[in-house]
């Protein structure tokens, strides 16, 4: 049970203090130089992780799997960053901007995962789609 929902916990916890971080930039500070060190930080921290968790492993021979996806990846976090970071700092509330966003992920994933991936999609699904639009709206007026 723990190893199926530690990951999940891992990213709630991460993306909550994330998010109080972010909403604390200073604005003095542009957002991108704060990427830029926050993904060396995140270089090093990542490099550490790898080899805690990997005995023995070997970053050489994992390099030589890498495809595509880790270059999209990246890219695709950087505007995740850079997206939140320019959200805080034209006003969005950190009660709502993550939640906002989440909600409307969560409709373009219910979207992807049924065309895509062929997940199944029933009525509780859909009434969970109608009532995240309905949050959507509220949490915005």
């Amino acid at each position: 049970m723990f190893e199926y929902w530690w990951p999940i916990l891992l990213v709630i916890l991460s993306n909550t203090t994330y998010q109080v971080v972010a909403k604390s930039l200073p604005t003095d500070v542009h957002p991108l130089a704060s990427a830029i060190v926050t993904y060396m930080v995140g270089v090093v921290a990542a490099a550490v992780l790898y080899h805690v968790l990997e005995r023995g492993g070997s970053l050489v021979r994992e390099f030589q799997h890498i495809n595509w996806t880790s270059f999209a990846l990246g890219i695709i976090v950087v505007g995740l960053e850079v997206g939140m970071l320019y959200g805080y700092r034209v006003g969005w509330p950190v009660s709502t901007a993550t939640v906002v966003q989440s909600g409307f992920v969560a409709v373009c994933l219910l979207a992807i995962g049924a065309f895509f991936y062929h997940e199944p999609v029933n009525a509780t699904r859909l009434l969970g789609v109608a009532l995240s639009i309905v949050g959507l709206y509220l949490i915005n007026k």
